[in-house]
């Protein structure tokens, strides 16, 4: 009822769906729970007590349109799930990510190639990350966020349900835009209220926080809440909400 690669490895204790196909040099730790209808590409790692939910895809190919800003320049390596991750169910993870311990993937959330994230961190339902892009530790990332490709938030990010981050000043025309394609950057315990919008090589220093609905034209200062369209300086964060002052 399932196909298993006689080249794969599958650990100790693994329960595995129906019609669930794992592919040559997958490798599969102890203790892990591989639900219905699962694809699990090419030389796959997944570490022990990984929970892996109905029709996800793991270790995905990219493809690529013939006027596609990006060049693949050789193989890519393999996806690594490390130990007590969970993934839930419709998930695509390209090849070439690497997530952390104890890391969840909510349902039909998207993780494109190149992609590195750490241990702990929440990726909430409907999430797209997309490529080049690094996720810190112990982030939260709400349903239906949008991280664009060259990206890097660093741990303890807050990031609200509906955001939207943007790399391309020149809305893809004129080569010109080429010289100057950058994601965001959100620094240590930065937060970003809902449905904000954070406009290409932005960058949201520590502790710094973007209020609901603002659009971010410019960088925020560490410590501060700005707010708006285009988001100014509204106060100072209040020192009983800094990172440094939370339990952890």
């Amino acid at each position: 009822m399932y196909y298993i690669s006689e080249k794969a490895h599958i650990g100790k204790n693994v329960k595995i769906g129906r019609f669930t196909t794992i592919e040559d040099d997958v490798h599969i730790g102890d203790n892990c729970v591989i639900g219905n209808n699962v694809v699990i590409h090419k030389g796959t790692i997944i570490g022990n007590n990984v929970r892996i939910d109905d029709n996800t895809v793991i270790g995905k190919k990219p493809m690529r349109a013939i006027n596609s800003i990006f060049k693949d320049d050789g193989e890519f390596s393999p996806c690594k799930i490390s130990d007590g991750c969970l993934i839930g169910a419709c998930v695509i993870i390209y090849c070439g990510c690497v997530i952390g311990e104890n890391t969840l993937v909510a349902d039909l959330s998207t993780i494109r190639e190149n992609v590195e994230i750490g241990s702990k961190t929440i990726v909430g339902r409907g999430v797209a990350i997309e490529n080049f892009c690094k996720i810190g530790s112990n982030c939260k990332l709400e349903t239906n966020a949008y991280i664009t490709a060259y990206s890097e938030l660093e741990d303890y990010v807050f990031i609200a349900p509906g955001v939207v981050t943007s790399n391309d000043n020149f809305a893809a025309r004129s080569k010109e835009r080429f010289k100057h394609f950058k994601g965001v950057t959100i620094k240590k315990g930065g937060r970003v209220g809902a449905q904000a919008t954070i406009l290409p090589g932005k960058v949201i220093y520590e502790d710094g926080f973007v209020a609901a609905g603002s659009v971010v034209t410019k960088d925020v200062n560490p410590r501060q809440i700005v707010a708006g369209n285009p988001a100014r300086y509204l106060k100072d964060v209040p020192n009983d909400q800094l990172l440094e002052n939370q339990e952890r």
